[in-house]
């Protein structure tokens, strides 16, 4: 089967995807290149059955995402994905969300990990590689480094709500940012969440599953602030970091 290594499709913004004020939340952006990377894949002949049939499924492993411009409710964007990267298990995507008159409201760039039975990594099949060739300059996959957490952090307890549980029986990837925005928010970060070009860094360690009880951890750290999400016995679920678009 032939598809192209880049696809649209355009997804309509809806109410309840926008904060107050209008605009819409980053999570939406990470759900939209969740869709987009779906969309792809059922064109490329690798659809749900495809992967249950071989035990097989991609997690995200670490996210960059950066809020470019202004979008609210009704608006029809145009969402873009593309993989630039196969390697080993690894696959990278970076996606784009335009707004109706073609402005560059926000870019994803995504690293999935392939894994097999109990989410253990596994190579990607070859199959993958005949419909996407490896880009000469491969990638690393990236990482999101943090310091231990200080004294002074922000801590903000909390479980895991139904609502946020997807088909994998755990936490969405794309929940995990409203979760470092609530924690950004009550630790006096609101006038930075509310910048109109900001970027959000995230690295997921291990998946936080169904009711579980967390603790964030938020701090201000560099340019921008820092995040630590961990479960109950103190383990890494994730390692974030929240700035200003870098030159903006």
């Amino acid at each position: 089967m032939s598809v192209d290594r880049r696809i649209e499709t355009s997804i309509r913004v809806r109410f309840e995807e926008c904060q107050p004020g209008g605009e819409i939340r980053a999570s939406a952006f990470l759900r939209y290149a969740q869709d987009a990377a779906w969309v792809h894949s059922d064109a490329a002949g690798f659809g749900r059955d495809w992967y249950l049939e071989r035990g097989l499924t991609w997690l995200v492993r670490c996210v960059e995402l950066d809020v470019l411009g202004p979008s609210g409710p009704g608006d029809t964007l145009s969402v873009s994905t593309e993989v630039v990267g196969l390697r080993r298990v690894w696959a990278r995507r970076r996606g784009e969300v335009l707004s109706p008159d073609g402005a560059l409201v926000a870019a994803v760039l995504t690293d999935w990990v392939m894994t097999g039975p109990g989410f253990v990594p596994v190579r990607v099949p070859a199959e993958f590689f005949e419909i996407f060739p490896p880009v000469p300059d491969g990638f690393d996959p990236a990482r999101v480094a943090l310091p231990p957490t200080p004294p002074q952090a922000h801590l903000r307890r909390f479980h895991v709500r139904r609502s946020e549980i997807d088909p994998m029986a755990h936490v969405n990837n794309a929940a995990y940012v409203d979760y470092l925005e609530e924690s950004l928010a009550e630790a006096g970060a609101g006038a930075a969440l509310d910048l109109r070009l900001r970027r959000y860094r995230l690295e997921y360690q291990q998946a936080a599953e169904p009711g579980a009880e967390l603790m964030g951890a938020s701090w201000r750290d560099d340019d921008g602030w820092a995040y630590r999400l961990s479960d109950a016995s103190g383990v890494d679920l994730l390692r974030a970091r929240f700035s200003a678009v870098p030159g903006a």
